[in-house]
């Protein structure tokens, strides 16, 4: 099953080479020419010259990059060159409408669309032990469980066209409220002059532990904020979810206090860091012992 990669991120990179792993890789493309060469040569497999040329070479494209116009900008370059057989899996975070409207591109075409954002960061994308939410037809799915079965742990039909995007928006929204009780709490702890190492691994093997504790609380009581999923990517998300509870007629707390206090992170330069990059804001609230608000 001849598959190839448009996006080469941290996310899109360890798909790539999970699937050459697998002997699945036919192909990759990059909209920055030079990452695409020097994976495509680590992995002895070509740089196709554009997506259209990489869908001629390929029964699978797996698309993840960052933003709704990319996507849209990725599956009118593929067009061209779809045909039926062929299947489009787009792991980029988007709004519903976007997914839907890029699967009506390919629709067009007589070739299928999967949305199949992933859960996961870097580290599950690197290890193969990332986990989709696809919306699309079931049949689709379940023909592309090889490819699916390279890259993650888990594959969950989710149910039509979009249905993959707004599982990922609650999703989104709940790491948001991970991240402010994780930063929060270990702020609490570092001003309480407490052995942060151990707070870490008692907390961690109890009711409270987490992820996102366990993956991230050593290197931010360290100051240390490595890009495992960008703030600025997180604030894009959210900003996506806030449109969606606003269509319901609601304001989620969680969303806005996250984007405010992320918005605030990255006018002051922080938004290529890692989300647990809030626990600068945290950790300033205690700051000369005096409480200040966010």
């Amino acid at each position: 099953m001849n598959t190839g990669v448009i996006g080469l991120g941290a996310m899109g990179a360890g798909m790539a080479r999970n699937l050459a792993a697998d002997g699945l890789l036919a192909a990759v493309w990059n909209r920055t020419a030079a990452k695409a060469e020097a994976l495509a040569a680590e992995l002895g497999v070509p740089v196709a010259a554009d997506p259209a040329d990489l869908a001629n070479r390929c029964e699978v494209i797996v698309s993840c990059v960052s933003r709704d116009a990319d996507v849209l900008e990725v599956i009118q370059a593929l067009q061209p060159a779809l045909t039926a057989g062929k299947t489009v899996v787009d792991c980029s975070t988007i709004a519903v409408d976007t997914a839907r409207q890029a699967g009506a591109l390919v629709s067009e075409t007589g070739a299928r669309f999967l949305d199949a954002p992933v859960s996961g960061g870097r580290e599950g994308a690197e290890a193969g032990q990332l986990v989709f939410m696809v919306g699309g037809e079931a049949e689709a799915v379940d023909a592309l469980a090889p490819v699916f079965q390279a890259m993650g742990k888990q594959t969950t039909h989710m149910g039509p066209v979009g249905s993959g995007q707004a599982t990922k928006a609650v999703n989104q929204i709940m790491a948001a409220g991970i991240n402010q009780a994780v930063t929060e709490a270990l702020a609490f702890g570092q001003a309480s002059g407490l052995d942060m190492g151990k707070v870490i691994d008692v907390v961690g093997g109890g009711a409270a532990g987490n992820w996102f504790l366990q993956k991230r609380g050593a290197s931010m009581v360290d100051g240390v904020f490595e890009p495992g999923f960008k703030l600025a990517l997180h604030h894009k998300d959210l900003s996506i979810c806030k449109r969606m509870s606003a269509e319901m007629g609601v304001a989620l707390p969680i969303i806005e206090m996250t984007l405010k206090h992320y918005e605030r992170l990255m006018e002051a330069g922080f938004g290529e860091e890692d989300i647990s990059a809030l626990f600068r804001a945290k950790r300033d609230l205690f700051e000369n012992g005096n409480m200040k608000s966010l």
